[in-house]
């Protein structure tokens, strides 16, 4: 799932200045179409360039959202793979080169403070009025697309046929025995919120998150973890090597391991659930065009779709009547799945971010 986490080191650094200049943009056209259309952002604009993260997960937007959109209303979608950092700088100097942003609602958060997103209007989002998506996920600036999670994965033959069903259990190393791997600082957030699981703590207790208890716990298992890992491939690798016999993993990273028969599974009790969303960038040129692509996003079926080619679950509930008992079942947002998750507080980690990046740095050097 590292397609969509390209950005994320720049929220766990902190958001510094951005260098002068606004950097070149790779476009890409979906599909032939008109050139850019450039002006008054109205009802007439024939194409629209969406900013997202690229990889898989951009082809996957591809095929399930800007095809069938461009095939329905005839405006032609092209895409730019750009940072948070470019996107900022364009903003800025008042001439970005797209107009629908699909990123992190942690960025949307940092790019509100910024003043660089637009103000919704949910008046022009008819599919948005009844998608029924969480109010987690419904900002002034940003709406929730899909859901991805970070969960525990195991080898299936590494505890005599026992099964780890919590962050427990994944700390408790007599009754389930081996090296252990967990995210490092570089990769994402650290997973303090697996620790205080672990430690007891209920998921609807977790925020605002107990750092001293949270490392306290950590300090318990240390001596198992034999890799923090800093890239979303690594901990199949590990666990496929038998490295480790488990570790934290973004879920999706094993579904082709899983699928070639690998003694691997995930473990959802305790899932950390973040999103993606989409927002319009103050400046956008094709405004009309950027409303009609975010609610042609929101509906069910294009959610269901998008799910049934890449492990990201839908915000939209009804989508989960048009997907397969198969795809459902491994999705972050399935009723099952939310229950025994939790959504990450993307406002406590913006606040407390650098204090616990520090401690983290410290307690892994020590």
């Amino acid at each position: 799932m590292r397609d969509v986490r390209i950005d994320r080191r720049v929220f766990l650094r902190g958001v510094g200045s951005v260098a002068a200049g606004i950097a070149a943009t790779s476009l890409t056209a979906c599909g032939t179409g008109t050139s850019r259309s450039v002006g008054s952002g109205g009802k007439n604009s024939k194409s629209l360039v969406v900013r997202n993260s690229g990889g898989t997960y951009g082809e996957a937007n591809q095929k399930a959202v800007y095809e069938p959109f461009t095939k329905e209303t005839g405006i032609q979608v092209k895409v730019a793979n750009i940072e948070y950092a470019q996107m900022l700088a364009q903003i800025k100097q008042g001439r970005p080169q797209f107009d629908v942003i699909d990123d992190s609602m942690a960025d949307f958060v940092l790019f509100q403070k910024e003043g660089a997103t637009e103000e919704l209007d949910h008046d022009r989002l008819k599919n948005f009025k009844s998608a029924g998506i969480a109010k987690s996920l419904v900002t002034s600036n940003a709406i929730g697309k899909n859901y991805w999670a970070s969960v525990m994965a195991y080898r299936t033959d590494a505890f005599d046929g026992k099964k780890p069903s919590s962050w427990a259990d994944f700390w408790d190393t007599k009754a389930f025995p081996g090296s252990r791997a967990l995210q490092a600082l570089d990769a994402d957030l650290p997973e303090l919120e697996f620790a205080l699981l672990a430690d007891g703590v209920p998921l609807d207790k977790l925020y605002p998150l107990d750092v001293d208890r949270a490392f306290k716990a950590l300090d318990e298992i240390k001596g198992s973890v034999k890799k923090f890992w800093d890239t979303g491939a690594l901990p199949g690798v590990l666990l496929g090597r038998e490295e480790v016999v488990a570790s934290s993993v973004w879920h999706g990273r094993l579904d082709d391991l899983i699928k070639q028969g690998s003694p691997l599974a995930y473990q959802w009790n305790g899932a950390r659930r973040q999103s993606n969303g989409l927002g319009i960038p103050k400046g956008a040129e094709n405004r009309d065009a950027a409303y009609q692509l975010i609610d042609f996003a929101l509906r069910p079926d294009v959610q269901a779709h998008f799910a049934e080619i890449y492990p990201m679950g839908p915000t939209v509930p009804a989508a989960y009547k048009k997907l397969s008992d198969t795809t459902a079942a491994n999705l972050a947002s399935s009723p099952e799945h939310l229950e025994s998750g939790f959504d990450l507080d993307v406002q406590w980690w913006i606040d407390n971010q650098d204090a616990v990046s520090k401690r983290w740095q410290e307690w892994t050097h020590a």
